[in-house]
């Protein structure tokens, strides 16, 4: 390192201490960087490598970005999960002898963003702190950077919870310790995009104590410690917005796992992993960034608690009937900037007076905002009582700042005429030293007679008077001094001029100083209100999110929800939000469905493409949106309060963890049967189908007895193993349905529409037709078929569902094969079966409301299972 020069040195003992990230290594008006640093950077923003001359043995590897523009490369490197430590010059360079004393000021990392456009605006930038304690729980502790919200909890479940809640959150980055468990840390970033970081210290800071006063447990202390300590050494300034931590504990909302998740579709789709399509995309009729943000909490977390479920319906009911008022709502919310995020640069220090006027802007609609919901028939004091108006807060901005003001700081325009009298005394120098300077102009023409003589300025030379070399015989003798000469004039000054000169440019140093420094009290004035506004910015989101229910509710004619205690589901004529939405609103076939504790399972057939999965989903979309507060699809609906929701639903691969789709498949029934409770929704889409038949068949019946005998969750489970309808003989709360399909001249018509029993067959071969595989290929699989129909088929062997399974608590996957064919049965009479089969159809065909296709298939199914062999 000897042999460097000393500001290679410099910047090697600066980079030494942020290994992890790229070192802006400030160089005059460049962010330099080098070695490794250099190459990297190189690649990743596609910009020039160059070198330089280090004072070593070879040249040192070098590239570098214009500060100006720096921004724009700190959030594409933030975006790809790296780091960039802001070092800067903090010496005066004319005041220096050697080498400018730097500092890194600041680390900016993907869990600490503040710059806007490296954030999106109606979504959280989650920073998470994990602490992993002796007796297997896990502390966790988030925060937003930008907004300043802070909360806590602790898990004392599984592994897959603390997992499941990383996932939620979103986190974009972590922050353990070195001596956390290292296959965890890479499970959590295997399951999504997200940077590590290390903090060792777990003590609460001195200037933090306030935010954590009400934070008893050790546990949350340390984790909440952890990331106050990564905050205050990676920002290295004021962070007075954090808001008190808010402890939450997870059995306060319903849990739901990432698999759910991800299989129904929530905040984001499966295919392009972005928010179109989502259930986060229909809902969003929020106007707000906050109330955008909100949202999105809401619908990660739905609500277990009657009481305020019933009071967001209350609300929204309200808002529907009062159509007038909440249109003036909405219009209203438009005015309103993002409260949080404008608090958090106050704090930070990095807001500049044009945000200062759009928080003056959001303050001005406050009070006519607040008149709005006064207005609303329904008590609602808890939204009231936070909408604070700040009304010294929008005098003092309203007095201060000007409607336009310059976008940076230290270039004056920002105060208002009036605000600051020695502002004003130097404004006035300036104005009086322009009109004087004009005046000069027109006397200097009359004196001269040139008339394209003119006054002008620049940075570099100051005030001048230029003359054309054609008129320079026209002036004075020993009247002007030459200043510049240029191709075809010369430019002069005169004593007279120099004098006004310095009084004007010293007017105009003064006035940039000056506004700067009153600037800088403003923003500490308003520092004072962060609390105020931070409160205010609750009830604000919460209004929007309330309206948003409401606008949604009353456009796609949704209905309020009821619940009851009777763990029944009554949806009737109930629909998929999302797949309504992109469908023609006459296209889509609504669906009842109907279970209580008699009829606790449904178990759905029919074919692929009929339907199953979009029916199995809106049921669950719909407990969702009821327990948010939102109304739901359907004409009507009463529901139980679920405490989780497990969904098992499509087929894909895992292959970072490099688990195959069956695989996949085993790990989410797992997770459904071990941690659902009887409160719970269960969703199972063909399971068993990544394996051969009787294996698939018999995982799915061992699946199917245990929640039925185990657990007694409302469970929805499709399959196309038909064998499996026969169940309904023996599990008393199961219940068969099916989509129902018309086979019009041998071409399939799919109805989607659900309809109690089983299907008769599961019509592969036309679904293959729709899709337009080879005529051939079609006509040989009929032929295959039907070969294979009329063989004689061994049944598959019946096994009763076994009272006395083994407890699945110490290792459930293996349990999950305990259906086995037993040989030595004797076969059951097919044809006395068959004729029972027939003649329960026979009863149940309601002949008046049976129209006579239908009623011509439903004679055609009768007759096939008539002629059965025995």
């Amino acid at each position: 390192m000897a042999s460097y020069t000393p500001m290679i040195q410099q910047y090697l003992r600066v980079k030494a201490d942020y290994q992890d990230a790229f070192l802006f290594f400030r160089l005059g008006d460049f962010y330099e960087m080098f070695f490794e640093d250099a190459i990297k950077a190189s690649q990743v923003l596609e910009i020039t490598l160059t070198s330089r001359d280090g004072g070593g043995k070879e040249r040192i590897p070098m590239c570098g970005v214009p500060y100006h523009s720096a921004p724009n490369y700190i959030d594409q490197l933030i975006e790809k999960g790296f780091k960039v430590a802001i070092c800067e010059q903090v010496e005066d360079p004319k005041q220096t002898k050697g080498v400018v004393k730097r500092e890194v000021v600041q680390l900016i990392t993907p869990g600490t963003v503040m710059e806007t456009k490296g954030l999106s605006d109606k979504q959280n930038n989650f920073l998470t702190s994990i602490t992993h304690f002796e007796d297997e729980t896990f502390g966790l502790a988030y925060a937003d950077l930008s907004t300043g919200e802070l909360h806590t909890t602790v898990i004392n479940g599984p592994v897959q919870q603390l997992v499941n809640e990383v996932y939620s959150i979103g986190a974009k980055e972590i922050v353990v310790s070195e001596k956390f468990p290292p296959d965890l840390v890479q499970m959590i970033k295997e399951r999504m995009v997200t940077t590590c970081s290390y903090e060792e210290v777990t003590d609460i800071p001195m200037e933090f104590d306030q935010i954590v006063k009400n934070l008893e447990q050790e546990k949350l202390q340390m984790s909440v410690g952890r990331l106050l300590h990564y905050l205050k050494k990676t920002q290295k300034r004021s962070l007075d917005h954090l808001q008190p931590a808010r402890f939450f504990e997870l059995d306060q909302s319903m849990k739901i796992d990432l698999f759910s998740k991800r299989n129904l579709e929530l905040t984001e789709t499966i295919r392009s992993k972005g928010k179109k399509g989502s259930l986060l995309w229909l809902l969003d009729q929020t106007v707000t960034a906050m109330g955008g943000r909100l949202l999105k909490q809401w619908v990660d977390r739905p609500l277990i608690n009657p009481a305020l479920i019933e009071q967001r319906h209350d609300m929204v009911e309200t808002l529907i009937n009062e159509y007038f008022t909440r249109q003036e709502i909405r219009e209203l919310l438009k005015e309103v900037y993002d409260l949080e995020r404008l608090a958090g640069r106050v704090a930070f220090g990095n807001v500049n007076a044009r945000d200062l006027v759009q928080l003056r802007k959001s303050l001005s609609q406050i009070p006519h905002l607040k008149a709005m919901v006064e207005k609303l028939p329904i008590e609602n004091a808890s939204i009231l009582d936070n909408m604070d108006e700040c009304e010294e807060l929008t005098t003092l901005l309203h007095d201060s700042l000007i409607e336009q003001p310059s976008l940076s700081v230290k270039e004056g325009n920002m105060m208002k005429d009036g605000f600051h009298e020695e502002l004003d005394k130097y404004r006035d120098a300036r104005r009086n030293g322009k009109t004087w300077i004009a005046e000069l102009e027109k006397r200097e023409r009359d004196l001269t007679g040139i008339r394209s003589l003119k006054i002008g300025y620049n940075r570099i030379f100051g005030y001048y008077i230029e003359i054309t070399k054609a008129n320079i015989s026209s002036l004075p003798e020993g009247r002007y001094e030459r200043k510049q000469t240029l191709a075809n004039a010369e430019r002069y000054i005169t004593e007279e001029l120099k004098e006004k000169e310095t009084l004007i440019l010293e007017a105009e140093e003064k006035i940039v100083a000056l506004e700067y420094e009153l600037f800088l009290k403003l923003r500490e004035e308003v520092k004072v209100y962060i609390p105020r506004l931070q409160k205010l910015a609750k009830a604000v989101s919460e209004i929007d999110v309330l309206q948003c229910f409401a606008t949604i509710s009353e456009d796609r004619y949704y209905t309020r929800p009821s619940f009851n205690d009777e763990r029944k589901v009554y949806i009737t004529e109930g629909r998929h939000p999302v797949v309504e939405k992109v469908m023609d609103a006459n296209e889509y076939v609504p669906n009842d469905t109907w279970m209580d504790k008699e009829n606790e399972m449904l178990l759905i057939t029919g074919p692929n493409m009929s339907g199953k999965s979009t029916y199995m989903r809106q049921v669950a979309l719909t407990a969702i949106l009821a327990q948010i507060g939102c109304f739901v699809p359907a004409k009507e609906a009463s529901l139980p309060i679920f405490d989780q929701i497990f969904t098992r639903i499509g087929a894909a691969d895992d292959l970072i963890s490099g688990q195959s789709t069956f695989m996949v498949e085993m790990l989410e029934a797992r997770n459904a049967i071990v941690y659902a409770t009887q409160n719970s929704l269960i969703l199972f889409d063909e399971i068993g189908r990544g394996t051969s038949t009787y294996d698939g068949m018999a995982l799915a019946q061992a699946l199917i007895e245990y929640i039925h005998d185990k657990i007694g969750a409302k469970t929805l489970f499709s399959t196309h193993y038909h064998e499996l309808t026969s169940l309904d003989e023996e599990l008393k709360k199961l219940k068969n349905i099916h989509v129902s399909v018309v086979e019009q001249n041998g071409k399939v018509v799919f109805l989607h529409k659900m309809k109690e029993g089983p299907a008769d067959k599961s019509y592969g071969i036309h679904v293959a037709e729709l899709a337009e595989l080879p005529k051939e290929l079609i006509t040989r699989a009929q032929i295959i078929l039907e070969k294979l129909e009329s063989q004689p088929k061994s049944e598959p062997v019946e096994v009763a569902a076994t009272k006395e399974v083994q407890s699945i608590d110490q290792d459930p996957l293996a349990q999950l094969s305990f259906f086995a064919e037993d040989k030595d049965k004797k076969q059951v009479d097919k044809q006395s079966k068959s004729e029972k089969a027939a003649l329960e159809k026979l009863k149940k065909l309601e002949l008046l409301e049976t129209t006579p296709l239908e009623a011509l298939n439903k004679l055609y199914e009768i007759q096939k299972l008539l002629k059965v062999k025995s």
